[in-house]
């Protein structure tokens, strides 16, 4: 039987959720003055512009996101009501989706602030944070050669 986290480890496990709160927080908030653009929009519009063309059927879009199919079609259906994209049947009754020319505008407007704020919060050279990326790239890493 695992052993509960003891006091140090469970401190660092806190402090590493704050700080991913804390930057995905300020990413959505830069995203979010800029654009008008919610998190989840920005990470649809951005696969469905960038990795589709503006087209993507919905069920690879559900795979890239690793989504449940409700949230996704819920997420979808809201931004289709703002204008920001349109669904289409496709080939073998599967759904398409495409980006609007309002979608389109709104990612242009927020890939600069993603930018700064990725920039701002994580890449600055003047925080110099060696250490702590290698640490991720090792975790990532280890995780990607997970069973």
């Amino acid at each position: 039987m695992t052993t509960p986290l003891d006091d140090a480890e469970m401190a660092q496990w806190v402090a590493w959720k704050r700080a991913n709160d804390a930057v995905t927080a300020a990413v959505a908030n830069e995203i979010h003055s800029a654009s008008g653009l919610s998190l989840p929009d920005f990470s649809i519009l951005s696969r469905v512009i960038e990795n589709g063309s503006g087209r993507m059927p919905q069920q690879e879009l559900g795979l890239m996101l690793d989504w449940q199919r409700a949230r996704l079609s819920r997420q979808l259906s809201r931004m289709a009501e703002r204008d920001l994209l349109t669904r289409e049947g496709g080939p073998g009754g599967r759904r398409v989706i495409i980006a609007t020319d309002a979608g389109r505008r709104a990612l242009a407007a927020a890939r600069p602030a993603h930018a700064r704020a990725v920039r701002h919060a994580l890449l600055s050279p003047a925080m110099n944070r060696e250490t702590f990326w290698t640490a991720v790239h090792t975790i990532a890493d280890a995780t990607e050669s997970s069973p």
